[in-house]
Parts: C-alpha cells; sequence; structure tokens
C-alpha cells in the first residue's frame, strides 16, 4: 500500500510573511488540485520533492487555472486573462522557476506566457524527478517493481508537443522491472483522447474512443503497470482498464507515484 503520510506543502504567501523565498514554484494545476484521483499524484511529488529537500513552494488559494484548456476550447479571452492574472502573481513572488506534473501547463507556461510577458525555466516533474536522480538526490530502492513488466505511455503535450521523450523513459529505467515499448511510441505514440479540451466534450456516437485503442495498445504488451506522466492521461488510460475489466491485473500510476512507491516516501 502507499505510505500515507502527510507532509507540510510550504506556500508562497507563508514564506513571503516570513521575509523567505523558494526557488521553485510547483504549479499543482487545476486536476491536480480538484481531480481525486490526480491529487495523488500531487502527494506524490511533493513528498518526492520533501524527502530530496529542495527548495519549493505551491501558490495554494492564489492559484487559478493557466487557462490552458479555455484556449484548446477557443476562448482566447479568458485565457488570456486568466494568463496575465498569474503573470502578475508569479511576479509578485519573483517566481522564476516552475515545476508542474501537467504537460498541458508546461507547454503553456514554456511556449505560450512568453508572448504575455511571462518568462520562466520550466519543468515537467518527470524532467524534474530525472535531475534529482542525476545529482545523487534521488535513489530508488526497488523491491515493488522487480521483475515487473512497464509500458510507457507518451503524453501528446510532453511528447510530440515538446519533444520530451527520454526523461520519462530515464526514470522508469532505473527500476527493477523490464520497460516495454507499445507499437506506437514517442513520436507515433496515439493519444489518449483527453488533449485539447477532448477531455469535457461528448463522446462521438459510432465511433470506438481513442482511449480504447490506446489501452489496447498498452495491454498487448502484457504489462503489470501501465506509467503516465499526465492526469488527463491517468484518467484515460484507468478508464479503459476498468473497461475491459483489468484493473485487478493492471495497474496504472504516474511516474511520481511510482518512484514514491519505490522509496517508500
Amino acid at each position: 500500500m502507499t505510505n500515507k503520510r502527510l507532509i507540510k506543502v510550504p506556500v508562497m504567501a507563508e514564506l513571503a510573511a516570513q521575509d523567505k523565498k523558494a526557488e521553485y514554484l510547483f504549479w499543482v494545476g487545476s486536476a491536480g488540485s480538484y481531480d481525486d484521483r490526480a491529487k495523488k499524484i500531487t502527494r506524490a511529488f511533493a513528498k518526492i520533492l520533501e524527502h530530496c529537500k529542495v527548495s519549493y513552494a505551491v501558490l495554494g488559494t492564489e492559484e487559478t487555472d493557466s487557462g490552458a484548456v479555455a484556449r484548446r476550447a477557443g476562448n482566447e479571452f479568458l485565457f488570456q486573462m486568466q494568463a496575465m492574472q498569474n503573470i502578475e502573481t508569479l511576479k509578485m513572488y519573483d517566481v522564476k522557476k516552475i515545476i508542474t506534473c501537467d504537460p498541458h501547463e508546461f507547454n503553456t507556461f514554456k511556449n505560450e506566457y512568453p508572448d504575455l510577458g511571462g518568462n520562466y525555466e520550466i519543468y515537467h516533474h518527470s524532467q524534474f524527478i530525472e535531475i534529482l536522480i542525476a545529482e545523487g538526490k534521488l535513489t530508488i530502492n526497488d523491491k515493488e517493481f522487480t521483475n515487473k513488466r512497464i509500458t510507457y505511455h507518451d503524453p501528446c503535450y510532453l511528447g510530440r508537443g515538446n519533444e520530451v521523450y527520454e526523461a520519462p523513459r530515464a526514470v522508469l529505467s532505473k527500476l527493477n522491472g523490464e520497460l516495454v515499448e507499445m507499437k506506437q511510441n514517442r513520436g507515433r505514440s496515439l493519444c489518449c483522447g483527453a488533449g485539447g479540451a477532448q477531455m469535457f466534450k461528448e463522446a462521438e456516437a459510432g465511433n470506438k474512443e481513442i482511449y480504447e485503442l490506446r489501452t489496447e495498445q498498452a495491454v498487448e504488451q502484457n504489462p503489470d503497470f501501465i506509467a503516465t506522466a499526465c492526469p488527463f492521461c491517468m484518467t484515460m488510460m484507468q478508464d479503459g482498464i476498468k473497461m475491459i475489466e483489468k484493473q485487478d491485473k493492471i495497474q496504472v500510476l504516474d511516474i511520481a507515484e511510482i518512484i514514491e512507491r519505490s522509496k517508500k516516501l
């Protein structure tokens, strides 16, 4: 079972009140804040940051949506309004570096906020975990994943959108399990079906859902675990596994959750 130990997550406003600053802002995002399943990813990554003594903080109640979904849904006005509000908040705390578990937020901060004056050093959590391992701050004590088959699903906004393919695989390769690739991977990876605001759209009658096709590709590898690196992908892959009633045989876990389990944090 996952360790239920609670930690005190630092908040930017509280640090500022003590005349302190954090080096990194952990941008939780809407999914990581409100979705019950994605909250587990948020907790797992926060435990990793604490374990590695990273100087970080969250915005807490001052964090609003990045506007990524609004722009994909065609509401440019709402996107710019949310983005400008966020940029002013980050300026207030002199934020220079941001980490997020959500590739959609990663893409928006990296590629879209600069047009509005928001320039940051941005990391996806898989990249940051890889750095922590490379610096010797995080070592893998792997028992649960020994001799297990793990297949990794590339999120569109992380992979094809930003060409981050190797960091997640580098992290997973540190486990004692066997990393097996789906027939469509990296730049040819099939979408989970939730990107571009599709998460909030009704299914089209008569068509097989993309997440069903992607789940089939994952199951073809006979994995014990499907590794994801996006809260939206997590939802879609879990739904696919439930649809074919394989949830007792195949677990869907985010990379942060896998590392948290391996370390028993």
